[in-house]
């Protein structure tokens, strides 16, 4: 059979892949709950954003932001679509793109097969951002919802904690949905190198893991944020 044909050195980058991705994501929702992660940093200020909105009379400031949010997402949503649409045209052009290939130092011929499942990986991976770009995006309107709904703040009682924290929930929820798109065109990039060679494919997952960790977890955006979250709960 066709699969059979491919090397075993691709198909353990391809597995370290996975491995790589799944392992990181795993990691990453579970320290997500912990304090000092850029997530858990983030969904404090959101609460207080949301504790904010219940005070104010306007909201139109509130609404601007998720305005903001909105349109930056629907840029990832929109572009994600022309970088599946263009992917699905490579598969038509293999023989004029492995010719420029291999002018590359050090990268590998490839057979159709291969070539074709290098293509569908990035497929995959794309087409996975995007369905986690919409749902944040649907989430982001469901906060203006929500925003529109608030009492207003001369109507304050004893369920208005509980309003702004199910509020910044959302919001929270959004936002790690946009991270998780955000990680598969990192991770999509280092699929991009497994059309070098498998050995650069595996470097360049285990690379995209590191500066994913650096960010999330050992940035100095997260000192910064943590420094001016005065407002955190004891």
């Amino acid at each position: 059979m066709q699969w059979q044909s491919i090397p075993l050195i691709d198909v353990l980058a391809l597995l370290w892949f996975v491995f790589c991705w799944l392992g990181y994501s795993a990691y990453a929702d579970y320290m997500g709950k912990h304090r000092g992660t850029l997530l858990a940093v983030t969904s404090e200020y959101r609460l207080h954003w949301m504790r904010q909105m219940l005070k104010r009379d306007n909201r139109m400031v509130d609404a601007s932001l998720i305005g903001n949010l909105l349109r930056s997402i629907s840029f990832f949503a929109s572009t994600t679509i022309f970088i599946v649409l263009g992917l699905f045209t490579l598969l038509k052009y293999r023989n004029e793109a492995s010719a420029i290939l291999v002018t590359i130092p050090y990268a590998t011929e490839t057979t159709p097969l291969l070539w074709e499942a290098k293509i569908f990986l990035l497929v995959v991976i794309f087409v996975y951002s995007f369905f986690k770009y919409t749902w944040s995006l649907r989430q982001y309107n469901y906060a203006c919802i929500v925003v529109g709904a608030a009492p207003l703040c001369n109507e304050r009682n004893e369920h208005f904690e509980e309003y702004a924290r199910n509020a910044a929930k959302l919001v929270s929820n959004a936002a790690r949905h946009f991270s998780m798109g955000l990680r598969g065109y990192y991770f999509g990039l280092a699929a991009l190198s497994w059309f070098l060679s498998s050995y650069a494919f595996m470097v360049a997952s285990a690379w995209v893991v590191w500066v994913l960790y650096r960010r999330e977890f050992r940035s100095l955006a997260i000192k910064y944020l943590s420094d001016a979250a005065v407002f955190r709960d004891n």
